[in-house]
C-alpha cells in the first residue's frame, strides 16, 4: 500500500500552531499519570507533606516529558496515522502543523525539561533527576517504535507511565524503595490493559499497515481477554501497595475497591461487536481512576503523618 504524502500546512500564528499542537497530543491526558506521581512525592516526603516547590518542578517535569513524548509519538506515526482513517485528521496528516513545528517542539520541550530537573540538584541537593533526565527522555519517547515489530508495545508504553510514580519519588527521595516500584506496576498493568482496549479499534488499519497489537495479532475479542487479566493483576498489585505502605489505609483501599469496579464497567461496556464506547472505557473511567487513588492515597497519608 502507497503511503500518502503529509500535506503542507498554511501559515499560521504560532499562538494557533502551539493550540493545535496541545489539542492533538490532549494535554488535558496529562491526569492519567500525574495522580500518580502526586502520590508518588506525598509518600516519599519524609514527613507526609512536601516542599511546595517540589511539587511544582513535578508537576513541570511531568507535563513537559508527556508533552515531548506525545509530540514525539505524533512526529513518529504521521505517516501511519495518515493511514488510518481513526487517526488521519491528527495535526500532522492533516496539514495542520508541520513536521518541523512538532519537531521543535519536541526539542523545546526536552531542553526545558532538562533544565526543570536541574532545580531539584539546585533547589534542594538532589542531582538524581538532572542525571536521570535523558535516559527517561529517550525510553518514553521510543514508544512508537515498538509497534512496528512487537504486541508488547501496549506494555511499553505503560512503563513508560509507570516512570512517573518512580521519577517522582526519586526526585523527592533521592533513592528508591519498594513501595513506589510496586506502584509503578500497578501503572504499568493498568495502562497496558486499557492500551490493548483502545488499540481495539485500530484491528483493521493495523492488519493492512502491519502494525504490531495484541488486537492485530490475537483479534479483538482475543485482546480484550489479555485485557481484563491485565487489570486483574493490576488491582492485585494495588493492593500489594496498600499492604507494603504504612502510610495507606482506609482512604487508599476505598480507591481501590473503587478501582475495581470501575474496571469491571470498563471491561463490560466494551464488547468485541461493539466498540463504541471505547472513548468513555478508556478517557472517562481511567481519568477517574487515576484522580479517585491519587486523592485518597494522599488523604490517608496526610491523615497519618
Amino acid at each position: 500500500m502507497s503511503i500518502p504524502a503529509v500535506p503542507t500546512p498554511a501559515s499560521t500564528s504560532l499562538a494557533k500552531r502551539v493550540a493545535a499542537l496541545a489539542g492533538d497530543i490532549k494535554l488535558s491526558h496529562s491526569v492519567f499519570a500525574l495522580p500518580w506521581a502526586v502520590l508518588a512525592v506525598f509518600l516519599a516526603a519524609k514527613t507526609g507533606r512536601p516542599q511546595e516547590g517540589q511539587i511544582v518542578l513535578i508537576v513541570v517535569c511531568m507535563v513537559l516529558a508527556r508533552t515531548c513524548a506525545m509530540a514525539s509519538n505524533r512526529l513518529l506515526d504521521a505517516r501511519l496515522d495518515a493511514l488510518n482513517p481513526r487517526t488521519a485528521r491528527r495535526a500532522i496528516p492533516s496539514g495542520k502543523l508541520s513536521s518541523r513545528f512538532v519537531a521543535v517542539a519536541v526539542i523545546a520541550c526536552a531542553i526545558a525539561f532538562v533544565l526543570a530537573t536541574s532545580g531539584f540538584g539546585i533547589l534542594y541537593r538532589n542531582w538524581v533527576p538532572l542525571i536521570a533526565s535523558v535516559p527517561v527522555l529517550a525510553f518514553i519517547c521510543a514508544y512508537p517504535l515498538l509497534k512496528r515489530f512487537t504486541r508488547l508495545c501496549h506494555y511499553y508504553l505503560g512503563a513508560a507511565l509507570a516512570l512517573a510514580p518512580v521519577c517522582a519519588w526519586v526526585a523527592i527521595a533521592g533513592s528508591l524503595a519498594l513501595e513506589p516500584l510496586l506502584m509503578a506496576g500497578a501503572v504499568l498493568l493498568w495502562t497496558a490493559g486499557f492500551d490493548i482496549i483502545y488499540a481495539c479499534q485500530d484491528y483493521e488499519s493495523d492488519i493492512q499497515t502491519g502494525v504490531v497489537s495484541v488486537p492485530s495479532t490475537l483479534g479483538i475479542a482475543g485482546a480484550l481477554w489479555v485485557a481484563r487479566l491485565t487489570h486483574v493483576a493490576c488491582v492485585a498489585m494495588l493492593v500489594a501497595l496498600g499492604i507494603a505502605s504504612p502510610r495507606l489505609a482506609t482512604f487508599y483501599f476505598v480507591g481501590v475497591g473503587l478501582t475495581a469496579v470501575l474496571m469491571t464497567v470498563e471491561h463490560a461496556i466494551v464488547r468485541p461487536n461493539d466498540l463504541s464506547r471505547v472513548n468513555v472505557a478508556f478517557f472517562t473511567i481511567n481519568g477517574i481512576i487515576a484522580l479517585s487513588v491519587g486523592a485518597l492515597g494522599v488523604m490517608d497519608v496526610l491523615a497519618t503523618r
